[in-house]
């Protein structure tokens, strides 16, 4: 059977892992890399195409080729779903990229646009909305919830019947206690501990940082 051909937004470090982990852990078959004008230098990138974003769809039909957009969490993920956005107004399919080294469990609902990589423990009864991004070796409590475009580094604590908010950060080592809510937007630093409800745009840090204590998470990233 034919593998599905995906074009993947960027040319940077994140691209570039995604191109691997879908070359060497998937069913997709990479054809092309998209970025925008003003900032392509390049004709190729991992040895495949490097084209404009502006005119992809020519190139590379939406009718036989899906996207990915793989980005960074900068400005609190606005920049990757700005583009989530583009590519879906142009017509595009988004494929989700689940490490087969993940542990997930049959049924578990995951949007579309998300990167979900090696070590992920993601219990049963959790949704897991659209565009949102767990990098490697985080618990994800059952009964919850994460909103889109929300970003996870590395090895979060997320405990049971959470609730995590669109475009919501958390760092490495962040805890999570059970049955809180994080409303939008907001920055959970490195080795913080979350105990009680959040409020938007809060910036929530361990005591070892206290200098973000007072930037809000717009200003961040």
């Amino acid at each position: 059977m034919a593998r599905e051909r995906v074009v993947i937004f960027g040319n940077r470090d994140t691209a570039q892992l995604a191109h691997f982990y879908l070359k060497h852990d998937s069913d997709y078959e990479v054809v092309a890399f998209a970025l925008d004008r003003e900032f392509r230098t390049d004709e190729s990138f991992e040895g495949l195409p490097l084209v404009d974003f502006e005119e992809v769809e020519r190139l590379f039909s939406p009718a036989d080729h899906r996207m990915f957009v793989p980005m960074t969490h900068r400005k609190m993920g606005a920049t990757r779903t700005a583009k989530y956005l583009a590519a879906k107004s142009k017509g595009y399919g988004l494929i989700s990229y689940v490490s087969s080294h993940a542990t997930v469990f049959p049924g578990a609902p995951i949007g579309e646009n998300c990167f979900i990589l090696e070590d992920n423990t993601i219990q049963p009864f959790t949704k897991i909305g659209n565009n949102v991004v767990l990098w490697s070796g985080n618990h994800i409590g059952h009964h919850g919830e994460i909103r889109d475009h929300a970003f996870f580094t590395s090895h979060v604590v997320m405990s049971g019947h959470v609730s995590i908010g669109e475009y919501s950060f958390l760092g490495v080592n962040a805890t999570i206690r059970d049955a809180v809510t994080l409303a939008h937007h907001t920055l959970v630093g490195m080795g913080a501990v979350i105990s009680k409800d959040t409020e938007a745009f809060g910036v929530y840090t361990s005591p070892a940082s206290k200098a973000w204590a007072d930037k809000k998470s717009t200003d961040v990233m």
